[in-house]
Order: structure tokens, then C-alpha cells, then sequence
């Protein structure tokens, strides 16, 4: 009986075995499958363990830039290219121009006269070669501490807020002839921190669009008033510009030896431009620059959109803000393949009288057709801010976030400022610098001062990293299905490992048919490059 009960277990258990064969044919294949990563978890594994490396870094503040730096930022798309450039390299410019600086207000002066042959200017009283100051320390950190906001000390008279706007017109002086190597130092500074794409805003030259504004008379029929200067030729200036551009560029990538084997890094770094609208001019003026602005961006593809710039508070900026408005609005309809950028709520309690903060944000958006905010720092103080706020997520109405700018100009940080309630209500942000040689700081300063003032993780980073790129003004359709949406990518690279070094052949195509997917693409491949060394 024995014999027989192990004789039966052995059936049974080898019974057991063939039904589990059996069964394995079907299981494996489904493990396999379990087992097997969902598309792009790869990525939201690499994300989870950036957190973790930041939390870690985060705790000593050297080792959290260290990560920071080397971390992919995508784009910087709230740049003043004069404001971005280091005082150290006006100086040398300004040696090189033979300048000379007044000794009392460290502002560059014409001299009298640059003599062949001669090794120095000859200046005005009061004024010393700039070449001095290499010799003289006094003289030289004067003008650092002049053109920039290292070392200043606020005094009864003297507000950061003055002592950084009046910075550009001590600066001023130096001959555009170094704009390429203006583009190469911040092209420089861009690629050893991991950025690809930088949006610069600039002015070219304008004389002939503002001798027009003077002798048009002012008309509120805009219609009217945009053919009196166009039919006065305000289109002459257009190819001005471009050519401006196009030599900046060219002597930029010369200078870092762009296509040669030894090419610098930076030239990996793309510029666009976006045409810089004085807001603190005349009307008349106002309007013809915004016209120019308009008509170089619809004819050079390297301009990319338009802004206007200069204290949002000067007495012309206030009065004639709606004004300005109705202006970029008008425009708007009459070029609508422009895309527009623009400073607004760059204001805060006290600055202004408390009615004169209710509608600057509001009026971008809603007149002006503003695609992306610069600063927003006053939106809480807007009438109705959170029916605001709320229009701004449901349109994709990204803000530039300057925290560094926003507080030594405004004197507005930490939970003052409105970055938290910006993200809390969906509106898509994105870091950036405004002035980073004016303000001694570049894009990673930023991204530590984010984390150790709000506590935010690497996820946050990599979403708003993602966000500069996606409201970046390139041409082209983005790499993902929907809007401020980072999880799933376009139809044609849905198969496809983001950032793969060889998509599939209609991933391909679709990259090779959009910039601004391309620059994705790009990012995408940058982070799993630095995500790979955790």
C-alpha cells in the first residue's frame, strides 16, 4: 500500500510537472512581458533617481552646483545680450575702442580724439584712458563695481534699482564692432553648464525708424499710422539689421572655430534672437520700433519674436503701458507668425503707487497676445489674480522666473515672490538669468537658488527644463503629443527610446521637419547621458 501511495505521488507529482510545462509556455512569455519596461520607464527611473542624488547633493551647497552645473537646463530664454556679458570684457573692449572713463562716475567717454600711431586717447578733463586701469586697481574695480551689482551697498539716494538700470549706460560706450565676441562669451559660459538653446535679446541700431517717428505725427488710427512709415521707408532699415545679426553670428562662430575639428563646444549652443523695443521712448518711437521689430522678425528667420525692454516703472512705461498694449496687440493681427515675449508685473509694492500694480500681466495676455511673461512678479497684486492665473495655465502662457534679478532690482524673493503659486496654479515656468554679468551670477546660480529656497526636487527641474524648450520660439511642432504634457512624445517617435542616438526612420523625418523638436530630442538625449552616471 506503500509502494502504491509513493507509485501515485510520483504520478501525481510528475502529472504536476507536465501541467507546469505546459503552463510555463504561456507564463514565460508574460513575465517576460511584466518584466519587460514600459515605454520610457527608463526615463521616470533616471528622474526617481535624480531626486534621490539631488536630496543628497543638496545637503553641502559646493556639491549641489556641482550636480546643478552638470545638469542638462535646455534653454535661457529671458537674456539681455549687453546685460549678460561680464564687466571684465567691456573693459578690455573699451581698452582695445582707446575709451576713456570718467573717474568719478566710472562711465566710458568718447575722447576728444584717437590719434594715428598713438597708444592712448586723448580725454577731457576729468576723464583717464581706460587703459589706465590696468595699472591702476582703483580704477579698475570701480568700473567692475560700476557696471555690475558686486559690491553694492544700497544708500540714501542710491537704490539697487538705479544702480543696476544706470549700469548699461556706463557701459554703453563700447563699438558694436565686439558683438560676435559679446555672442561667444555667453555662448561660452551656456555650453559648460549643459544648455543648448539661448534667446538673446537685442537691439540693432535704429536711427532712420526713430528720424521717421519724429517727422510722422502721431496718429491713433494705427493703420494709417504704420503705412505713413512704411511708405516713408521704414523697411529700409530691415537689411541693417540682418546684416548686424548675421556678422555678430558669423564672427561668433569664427571665433569658436565652428566646423573645424577643433571646434569649441559652445557651438553646439543655438542662438535666436528676439528684437528689444525701447518702452521708455516716445510713442511716436514706440510705434516705429515695434513696426521694425515686426517687419526684421517676419524677414530673418534668426529673429524669433519681439520684446519690450527698460524699467517697467519709468514715467513713460507707466503712462503709456495699455497704450504699448494695444500697440503689440495691433501688430499682433497684422503679423501673427511673430511671436511675442514681454516684461511685465517687473514691479512691486512700493515701487509704484498700490492702483498702478492692477492689470500689467493681465494686459500682456489679453491685449498684447503674449505668449510668454518676463518676471510676473507683481501678479498677486493684479485685479483678480487667481481667474488670472487660472487663464494663464488653460493658455500655456509660460513666465520667465529671474530670482536673482527679481530680488536685488526689486528687493522680492523667498515666499514673497510668486514663483510657488505660479507652479501651485500650472502655469508653466522656466528659469532663467535676465543679466547675468550685471547681476555676477549664470543659469546654475539660479537653479541652486530654486532648490534651497523652495525645496525642489529634480523632477521639478526636469519639468521646467523640458518647459524652456517647449515655449521656446523655434520653428516647428513639439516633440510631445500635448502641451506642458512631458510624458508622451509625438506620433511618429511614440515607438521610439527619447533621445535615442538613431530614431526610427519616421521619428527621423519628424525631427528633421521641426527645430524645436530636434532641440527636444536633444534634451532628452542629454539626460539620459547624465542620468546614466548616477
Amino acid at each position: 500500500m506503500a509502494l502504491l501511495t509513493r507509485h501515485g505521488r510520483r504520478n501525481r507529482i510528475a502529472s504536476s510537472r507536465k501541467s507546469w510545462l505546459a503552463f510555463s509556455f504561456f507564463l514565460v512569455p508574460l513575465l517576460a512581458l511584466a518584466q519587460t519596461p514600459a515605454p520610457h520607464a527608463t526615463e521616470d527611473r533616471g528622474t526617481h533617481e535624480g531626486d534621490l542624488e539631488l536630496e543628497t547633493a543638496s545637503k553641502n551647497p559646493l556639491a549641489l552646483r556641482a550636480f546643478l552645473y552638470k545638469m542638462p537646463k535646455g534653454a535661457d530664454l529671458h537674456v539681455h545680450l549687453t546685460g549678460a556679458v561680464y564687466a571684465e570684457t567691456f573693459i578690455r573692449d573699451a581698452i582695445q575702442d582707446k575709451l576713456c572713463v570718467n573717474t568719478h562716475t566710472f562711465a566710458f567717454e568718447r575722447p576728444q580724439a584717437n590719434y594715428a600711431g598713438s597708444s592712448a586717447p586723448t580725454c577731457v578733463a576729468g576723464d583717464v584712458p581706460v587703459a589706465n586701469s590696468l595699472h591702476d586697481p582703483r580704477l579698475y574695480n570701480g568700473m567692475v563695481d560700476a557696471f555690475s551689482m558686486r559690491s553694492f551697498v544700497p544708500s540714501s539716494g542710491v537704490s539697487a534699482h538705479d544702480h543696476f538700470f544706470d549700469a548699461f549706460a556706463k557701459f554703453g560706450g563700447t563699438d558694436k564692432s565686439h558683438f560676435g565676441e559679446w555672442l561667444d562669451e555667453v555662448a561660452t559660459r551656456a555650453a559648460a553648464q549643459n544648455e543648448q538653446y539661448l534667446e538673446l535679446m537685442y537691439t540693432p541700431p535704429f536711427p532712420h525708424a526713430s528720424a521717421l517717428a519724429d517727422k510722422v505725427s502721431w496718429n491713433d488710427d494705427f493703420q494709417q499710422l504704420r503705412q505713413s512709415l512704411l511708405d516713408g521707408g521704414i523697411r529700409d532699415d530691415i537689411a541693417s539689421a540682418q546684416d548686424t545679426l548675421a556678422q555678430g553670428e558669423a564672427q561668433r562662430r569664427q571665433i569658436e572655430k565652428c566646423g573645424a575639428p577643433d571646434a569649441e563646444p559652445a557651438c553646439n549652443v543655438e542662438i535666436r534672437f528676439l528684437y528689444q523695443v525701447l518702452r521708455e521712448a516716445p510713442k511716436e518711437r514706440v510705434f516705429a520700433q515695434t513696426l521694425l521689430g515686426f517687419e526684421v522678425a517676419t524677414a530673418d528667420p534668426q529673429v524669433v519674436g519681439i520684446n519690450y525692454v527698460q524699467p517697467e516703472d519709468g514715467q513713460k512705461s507707466m503712462n503709456d503701458y495699455a497704450l504699448q498694449m494695444q500697440i503689440v496687440g495691433y501688430f499682433h493681427s497684422a503679423y501673427p507668425g511673430v511671436h511675442i515675449s514681454l516684461h511685465a508685473g517687473e514691479l512691486a509694492f512700493g515701487l509704484v503707487p498700490p492702483a498702478q500694480l492692477c492689470c500689467h500681466v493681465r494686459l500682456a495676455v489679453e491685449q498684447a497676445h503674449a505668449e510668454r511673461i518676463g518676471h510676473g512678479v507683481d501678479i498677486m497684486y493684479e485685479d483678480h489674480p487667481h481667474e488670472l492665473l487660472k487663464e494663464m495655465a488653460r493658455q500655456h502662457v509660460m513666465v520667465e522666473i529671474n530670482l536673482s534679478s527679481n530680488d536685488v532690482i526689486l528687493g522680492v524673493s523667498g515666499m514673497d515672490h510668486p514663483f510657488p503659486i505660479y507652479r501651485q496654479f500650472g502655469v508653466p515656468v522656466a528659469l532663467s538669468t535676465d543679466d547675468e554679468g550685471v547681476s555676477r551670477i549664470d543659469l546654475t546660480h539660479e537653479f541652486v537658488r530654486a532648490v534651497e529656497t523652495y525645496n525642489l526636487k529634480y523632477s521639478d527641474l526636469k519639468q521646467m527644463v523640458r518647459a524652456s524648450l517647449e515655449h521656446s520660439f523655434l520653428p516647428g511642432k513639439s516633440l510631445w503629443q500635448t502641451e506642458d504634457s512631458f510624458t508622451k512624445p509625438a506620433a511618429a517617435c511614440a515607438i521610439d527610446k527619447l533621445g535615442a542616438d538613431k530614431p526610427s526612420a519616421a521619428c527621423a523625418a519628424f525631427l528633421k521637419s521641426s527645430e524645436k523638436a530636434s532641440q527636444q530630442w536633444e534634451l532628452e538625449r542629454r539626460f539620459k547621458t547624465f542620468e546614466s552616471s548616477f
